[in-house]
């Protein structure tokens, strides 16, 4: 016992001298953020490439087996029933659908408890707007599509009507 109580008195001393070498930042060490240059935003170049990148068909395929994974989780949590959907998940999931289906579209998408999607944005073209409920529909535990989305007017449409 009196050796024991000399070591831990060391240890206690050693750990808080350890401790106290490490001094608080102030602001004199902290960085200057005048001198940190300023993010630019990115070229029309890397623009043009990230939004092909986007919408090419690698990540389509992407979110099809994501598509895919989810339906199998929910099979095996809910023995392949389409009821109980989280619907957080579900409008996850008719997003990912609509998104991978629908290029250039700008869509958000709501569920509800009983599986009522709702659908509203813009699309490019009346064939992308018949497309929203039969791809909301390919999902498990949707029941009804409510499709507020509109087809967007082109820049050129609408100078061409405000000039007549």
């Amino acid at each position: 016992m009196k050796k024991l109580t000399p070591f831990l008195m060391t240890c206690v001393l050693l750990f808080g001298a350890t401790a106290c070498q490490n001094p608080a930042k102030t602001s004199a060490d902290a960085p200057e953020t005048a001198t940190t240059p300023v993010a630019q935003a990115p070229s029309p170049q890397a623009t043009e490439a990230a939004l092909k990148d986007a919408q090419g068909e690698t990540r389509r395929n992407q979110l099809n087996a994501d598509i895919r994974a989810r339906e199998q989780r929910n099979n095996a949590f809910n023995d392949g029933k389409a009821t109980n959907r989280n619907q957080d998940n579900l409008a996850s999931e008719v997003r990912s659908k609509l998104e991978a289906n629908i290029p250039n579209g700008h869509l958000a998408v709501e569920a509800s408890e009983n599986g009522a999607v709702t659908v509203s944005g813009t699309v490019t073209n009346k064939d992308q707007l018949a497309k929203i409920e039969p791809l909301a529909k390919q999902i498990k535990g949707v029941t009804t599509v409510v499709n507020k989305a509109t087809v967007a007017q082109s820049k050129t449409e609408g100078t061409g009507n405000q000039a007549q």
